[in-house]
């Protein structure tokens, strides 16, 4: 317990609690929660299967038989890579439970492992839980990463044991292409480090081809477990369904550990995300341009007010720079302040490693009526602390 800090977002979900107790409006942009609704046809399948009172006993923790086909048919159809069911691919609850676990499975206290530098936070204290050291590297651009690897390898006693990847990544919404994966996979073969890659945002993208899976490099099968999740995908975060994919060495070794831990997720809930797997999928397709157009609503909103924030090519979230008439305050105490003058709540991204400080993430979790709301608060609170809006967007007028 030593190792592992307060979360941080407690603080800011504590002040949120006591403002909404007070009766104030607050735009809830933090957690990343979907607030979309899980698509009729996956709950109605969850509802008739409850109704089988066969389906109220223990399940499988490896996961039910039709899901694992299902989640290889997903890796068929999106990635045209073949997995085996049976010793390639296990139900998790949730991706976060999965690379937890499989973290435990390989971690001997005192391993090194490779984390990037803001990540989500189970990229690294899944590891420290498992008595592991952890060692930052960059997680932008590709170039500074695979730097950051060599160095790492480099200088690192004992040799790195693994190291985690995420991309589209939370919470900076990079994305990479396959020659990226390509370098990585080919480092790491040459100097035996498992790869954990976490594609929890693969169908959540807006630009560009559909990211790709580490699992597409034939020889990344010798090394690598990719670990996806039905969360944001069909707006099913509740359900906590994920997957873990990949080398069987690896996949068996979490089995053994889920063995011990867990009987699986409700069959229920395994049986409907198979038909979700299975079924219709043009409401991944809408639950993308929802993503999409509430972005560009906060985006360009945020220009207007004199905020000039990245627009994001994926997932569900802005990463923002402070603006610099705040910099000084850190991402927490930024966060805090626009919680109690905007109302508007966003994650400090100091919650993400220290190379996070800089920042704050901000989640496209409220529909656009209310994100253009919290536009609107946040150009107040930036003119009332001496934000000269009108020359900001004069400038960029000119210069576009």
């Amino acid at each position: 317990m030593r190792r592992l800090p307060p979360y941080v977002f407690a603080e800011v979900n504590a002040m949120k609690a006591r403002a909404r107790a007070e009766g104030a409006d607050i735009i809830d942009l933090g957690m990343g929660n979907p607030d979309l609704p899980t698509p009729p046809h996956i709950v109605e399948k969850l509802v008739e299967t409850a109704r089988n009172p066969k389906a109220h006993r223990y399940s499988m923790s490896r996961g039910v038989p039709g899901l694992r086909k299902a989640l290889a048919g997903y890796y068929g159809r999106r990635f045209g890579v073949e997995v085996d069911p049976e010793t390639e691919t296990i139900v998790t609850l949730g991706s976060k439970e999965g690379l937890a676990n499989l973290s435990a499975a390989i971690t001997s206290p005192g391993d090194v492992i490779l984390v990037p530098n803001p990540s989500y936070p189970i990229h690294q204290f899944g590891f420290i839980i498992a008595g592991a050291a952890v060692r930052s590297i960059p997680v932008t651009p590709e170039e500074e990463l695979i730097a950051g690897l060599k160095r790492a390898v480099q200088h690192s006693v004992p040799k790195p044991t693994a190291v985690v990847l995420n991309y589209p990544n939370n919470p900076s919404a990079l994305t990479v292409g396959l020659d990226f994966y390509e370098e990585v996979v080919d480092f790491c073969l040459h100097h035996k480090i498992y790869i954990f890659s976490d594609l929890a945002y693969a169908e959540i993208y807006f630009e560009g081809p559909p990211p790709p899976s580490i699992l597409q490099i034939k020889r990344a099968w010798e090394i690598a477990v990719e670990f996806t999740s039905m969360s944001k995908t069909y707006s099913m975060p509740g359900w906590r369904i994920g997957f873990a994919t990949g080398n069987r060495r690896m996949i068996a070794a979490l089995a053994r550990i889920k063995s011990y831990l867990d009987y699986g997720a409700f069959t229920p809930v395994q049986v409907a995300a198979a038909a979700a797997l299975n079924g219709p999928q043009d409401c991944i397709e809408q639950i993308r341009q929802t993503y999409k157009a509430r972005r560009d609503v906060l985006i360009d909103g945020l220009a207007a007010a004199g905020w000039q924030v990245p627009s994001p090519p994926a997932t569900m979230f802005a990463w923002a720079p402070i603006p610099p008439l705040f910099q000084h305050l850190g991402s927490l105490e930024f966060s805090k302040l626009l919680l109690s003058e905007a109302e508007v709540a966003v994650s400090p991204g100091i919650g993400f490693g220290e190379h996070g400080d800089g920042f704050v993430r901000i989640a496209l979790v409220e529909n656009r009526q209310r994100i253009r709301q919290a536009v609107r608060n946040i150009k107040s609170f930036l003119v009332a602390h001496g934000q000269n809006v009108t020359g900001i967007a004069g400038k960029r007028a000119a210069s576009s």
